[in-house]
């Protein structure tokens, strides 16, 4: 019973850390994409004003 517990607890674990690399990676990947846009924005800041 107890193997089987431990088993369960270790999959478990293995699937929250995969979560949470990848949660790591997308916010990463959205951090740089909105710093990638604003900077941008501020190149051609002369072309949007309104």
């Amino acid at each position: 019973m107890d193997e089987k517990l431990f088993k369960k607890i270790k999959g478990i674990g293995a699937l929250n850390l995969v979560f949470g690399v990848v949660a790591i990676v997308t916010g990463v990947t959205a951090g740089v994409m909105l710093i990638v846009s604003g900077a941008r924005l501020l190149a051609h800041k002369s072309e949007n004003l309104f």
